[in-house]
This record gives structure tokens, C-alpha cells and sequence, in this order.
């Protein structure tokens, strides 16, 4: 009798230990399978050049709301990114720093603005994320001795880097020269040398390749390499306005839609107005 409970007592200890294991196991594949699930997020912002460093710090921290999510970025400018999404590139969310591309693809603006009748903008989730402004900058140690925007049609400047037509940055700096009444002159005089992003024109003033350049002043407060020597006058130019919003070709417009939540937080507003930025809402 003895020898039969022994047997018994030590098959249902095989058993059980084959039970728990079986368990353990089962919650370990689950667990491997929500992370695996969790893993696949992928999210593809379309951000300015002018926000390369706050964005890139906002996604780290953004790690701690969801680990989930891969952010990726294409930074460029506006324009570009416009023509990107437009020939059908891979985006979630697009953030411009104007309206005009942004226009350009929300199907609620008017067909003078939306000329193409384009429709990618989910226009329930855009809204006016922050504002910038326009400065100008020289070389450090200003060695053509620039004091104004005036000076830029003087002897002071024989070369000023600008972002081209398609760069906000650029169309910013043709109306603040246009409205001064020294554009066509810049021009004919063959001044200007132009960039295909803010940070390219950033770059040619740290090199010393130029006199002078015009750029954002949270571009300018990235480096110490330049000097900002004058504000763009006032009135001279149309507001900067950075809008954002999960496109409709979203692949995951849930996630984009939490993303672009969490850059109304206090702790993105902190980060942005840290860089210079100005949160308007």
C-alpha cells in the first residue's frame, strides 16, 4: 500500500511540473507574440529641416510614452516633402513650416490655393502646432561687418545665402526683400546664392562661404559658428506658421493620430520653446 501511494504521489508531482511548464511556456510565447505585435509600429513623419534636433528629441522621449513605435523622419524642405507625398511616398504625418504646402494637399482649401485639387490631408487632425521667426545671420566674428537687412544692398555684401522658391525659408526672405524694395536689385547684381533647405543655408554661412544668409532663429541658436546681427523688419513678411497633420494615406493613422497628441504636451512645448520656438495655441 505504501509503495502504491509513493508511485501515485510522484506522478501527479511529474504531472504537475509538465503542467506548470506547459503554462510557463505558454506565457512566455505569448508575451514573445504581444512583443513581436507591438514591434511591427512603424511611424513616418515628414517634418521641416528647421525641426531636425526638437523632433529627433521629442522621439526619444516618446519611447518612454510608447516603446511600441518606431518614429522615422524625412527632414527636408517643405516643398520638397510636399512633392514627395505627392508622387506617393510613404508618410503618416506631415509638419510644414508654412501653410502654403500644406495647402497644397488638404482638399477643404480653396482650388486658388489647392490648385491641383489634391487630397492627402486629413484635415479632422490639422491644426497649428508652433510659429517661428526670420534672422539674419553672418559668419562668426561678422568679418563684412553686416548690421541690418539694409546692408545687404550695400558694398557691405557681396554674397547672401537664401533658401530657393520652393523652401519657405526662401519665399520668407523674398518677401522681406521684395517689401524693402531691394529684391529685383539683389538679383541683378547676382547677390544671392541659393539653398535647397534652411540648414543648407545655414551651413554656407558656418563655412564662411558667404556674407550673410537669412535662416530661422532656432536654426541660428543651434550653432556657434554664426552670428545674428538683425530681426527681419517687422511686418515684412507673412507669419510663420508651422501646420501638422496625419495624412490619409496613413498606414496606421491610430498611432499617427497619439503622436501627433503627444507634441501638444507640456514636456514637446517645453522642448520646442527651449529651441526658440513659439507655441501659439
Amino acid at each position: 500500500m505504501k509503495k502504491f501511494l509513493c508511485v501515485l504521489v510522484s506522478a501527479m508531482m511529474v504531472f504537475g511540473a509538465v503542467g506548470c511548464s506547459s503554462s510557463s511556456s505558454e506565457t512566455e510565447e505569448s508575451e514573445e507574440t504581444t512583443e513581436e505585435t507591438a514591434e511591427e509600429k512603424e511611424l513616418i513623419v515628414f517634418a521641416a529641416a528647421s525641426m531636425t534636433d526638437t523632433m529627433q528629441e521629442i522621439a526619444e522621449m516618446y519611447k518612454e510614452v510608447d516603446p511600441s513605435v518606431n518614429i522615422s523622419f524625412n527632414f527636408d524642405s517643405s516643398g520638397t516633402l510636399k512633392t514627395q507625398i505627392q508622387e506617393g511616398a510613404d508618410c503618416d504625418i506631415f509638419i510644414s513650416a508654412a501653410q502654403k504646402q500644406m495647402n497644397q494637399l488638404d482638399a477643404s482649401q480653396p482650388e486658388d490655393v489647392n490648385t491641383e485639387g489634391l487630397d492627402f490631408v486629413d484635415t479632422d487632425t490639422r491644426f497649428d502646432l508652433l510659429s517661428n521667426s526670420v534672422v539674419l545671420i553672418t559668419p562668426v566674428g561678422n568679418p563684412a561687418g553686416v548690421e541690418s537687412f539694409d546692408d545687404v544692398a550695400t558694398d557691405k555684401v557681396s554674397l547672401i545665402s537664401l533658401g530657393n522658391s520652393d523652401v519657405p525659408v526662401g519665399q520668407y526672405s523674398e518677401e522681406i526683400f521684395t517689401y524693402m524694395g531691394v529684391w529685383d536689385q539683389l538679383n541683378d547684381e547676382s547677390k544671392i546664392t541659393f539653398g535647397t533647405n534652411v540648414r543648407e543655408v545655414l551651413a554656407q554661412v558656418e563655412e564662411g562661404a558667404v556674407d550673410c544668409g537669412v535662416v530661422y532663429s532656432t536654426d541660428a541658436a543651434t550653432t556657434d559658428l554664426v552670428e545674428i546681427v538683425a530681426s527681419a523688419p517687422e511686418g515684412s513678411h507673412t507669419p510663420i506658421v508651422y501646420p501638422a497633420a496625419v495624412l490619409k494615406t496613413s498606414a496606421d493613422p491610430d498611432t499617427a493620430k497619439a503622436f501627433l497628441e503627444y507634441l501638444k504636451t507640456d514636456e514637446c512645448t517645453a522642448v520646442f520653446e527651449a529651441a526658440g520656438f513659439v507655441i501659439d495655441r
